[in-house]
């Protein structure tokens, strides 16, 4: 039998019903697979802040000494609870889970208060704590997640097993790929479900390193250590060739077949298909990706594969993101500098915790493409203004979109997208191509994001596809 490691997201997990009936209990023989489960969602933003707002989750209250981080804690394990009251119509097991995450949220909530107490000496402060904090914060969810689902199998009459490597009880240390061999030494996947946490305590620091990209390091580390035949990521979407919600799910057609190429496009642009050093290791040890659709569970979705390579060029998929704060520095005596100035603002960049999505440069200027929450952004460019006072800065809010496929024209990509988003009255601000065939970039105001994104994807896809039909 095929052997797989398999991820299941948070807004999947959050549908327990569906990936109940659609990917555990599908086959006849559940086991020769592993899984590997996210929080169910929104936890881990309401345990750290919101990935997308920035918000505050208690992590963040606690960074800023917010008294409000214990009552966070309480309101927290209120909505876990809910969770299980939903999930267990079966009073013993409920308690069983209600039991479970109660204990790991009063560990963490004694061990926080331990920390602050410390810090109230001058000889500690709460910075050195802090990463260890986050680190065993982040662990919640998953555990929450990954226990109920082993929980709920049993009762199905499913051989499942808790897989929890958190580090919660200290009985796995080491790097990553260590602690994974520990946990799977005694582990039989042909008479047993592993669920496996999707947070691992190790030595390099999971969220430290990966950020919130962890759950798919831990996945990617378990197809590789324990040699996987193929690896699937189960999504509440289809690997498609647009947004469905932008480009109208009627229009957008899903991708099929594709490359680790594309996959790492796609992730510098916030659409992960996979973490790139997650894609990185699949690649490395030839293990086919398969993108699959929680609530299709018949189609096949898309695979992703070091060998594949198209018949023909094509474009494969009209990816993007808005809301990119465009940071501009102009300076006349840059010229021959450009490479110190460069260096300087790469600093400032990872200083600031915003991420580096493009850059562009000139003999004297240089453009960076940045993502991040706002109050950092704005800090950046506090700091950038402060630093070079005899330049111009300038910054401006755009989207950026990415015409993207394993083997692509670039020149007629270009050509024919400046000419679809001209005719849609869009004017490119900026345009770029890569040597390597894979992406054209186009670089729009802030709110012409969605019609680019349509105006694009109706020159490669569905006037493409008229064509055909009527060619046949």
């Amino acid at each position: 039998m095929t052997y797989t490691v398999e991820k299941i997201g948070g807004t999947s997990m959050s549908a327990f019903d569906a990936v109940l009936d659609n990917i555990f209990l599908r086959p006849k023989n559940p086991y020769n697979r592993v899984f590997v489960v996210s929080a169910y969602g929104g936890i881990t933003d309401a345990l750290l802040e919101s990935k997308r707002s920035g918000e505050p989750g208690i992590y963040q209250l606690v960074a800023k000494r917010d008294e409000q981080w214990a009552d966070a804690i309480d309101a927290l394990e209120v909505r876990l609870k809910m969770i299980n009251e939903n999930l267990f119509a079966d009073p013993l097991n409920r308690t069983r889970a209600d039991n479970f995450i109660a204990e790991r949220l009063k560990d963490a909530k004694d061990c926080i208060s331990n920390i602050l107490a410390t810090c109230s000496y001058g000889q500690f402060t709460l910075r050195q704590y802090l990463p260890q904090i986050r680190e065993f914060l982040s662990s919640i969810g998953e555990a929450h997640s990954a226990y109920n689902t082993a929980l709920k199998l049993r009762t199905l009459g499913v051989n499942a097993r808790f897989v929890d490597l958190s580090g919660w009880d200290n009985k796995l240390s080491g790097t990553l790929d260590e602690v994974i061999a520990e946990a799977f030494r005694e582990i039989d996947v042909t008479t047993e479900l592993p669920i496996v946490t999707g947070y691992a305590y190790c030595d390099e620091g999971l969220m430290k390193t990966y950020d919130r990209g962890y759950s798919e390091m831990t996945f990617s580390r378990i197809a590789c250590q324990t040699s996987a035949d193929l690896a699937i990521i189960h999504k509440e979407y289809h690997l498609s060739s647009a947004d469905p919600r932008i480009a109208g799910p009627e229009n957008v057609l899903p991708i099929g077949q594709s490359n680790f190429d594309v996959a790492d496009q796609l992730a510098n642009l916030g659409m992960e298909a996979i973490h790139p050093n997650a894609a990185s290791g699949l690649r490395k040890k030839d293990i086919p990706l398969q993108i699959k659709n929680t609530f299709e569970p018949e189609h096949q979705g898309t695979l992703i594969s070091q060998a594949y390579q198209p018949d023909s060029e094509k474009i494969e998929i009209i990816a993007g993101r808005d809301k990119v704060f465009a940071l501009h520095i102009f300076d006349q005596a840059m010229v021959g500098n450009v490479d110190n100035v460069g260096y300087e603002l790469m600093e400032m960049i990872a200083d600031e915790s915003v991420n580096l999505v493009g850059k562009e440069m000139s003999a004297n200027s240089l453009t960076y493409y940045l993502s991040g929450v706002a109050k950092n952004l704005n800090k950046l460019l506090y700091r950038a203004e402060k630093r070079f006072p005899d330049s111009t800065i300038t910054n401006h809010m755009v989207a950026l979109i990415s015409a993207i496929g394993s083997q692509i024209n670039t020149n007629t990509t270009l050509s024919k997208g400046v000419l679809a988003l001209m005719n849609s009255d869009i004017s490119p601000i900026a345009v770029h191509s890569s040597m390597r065939n894979v992406n054209v970039q186009f670089v729009v105001k802030d709110e012409m994001y969605e019609g680019a994104i349509r105006a694009l994807h109706d020159e490669f896809f569905v006037q493409t596809e008229k064509k055909d039909k009527q060619v046949a």
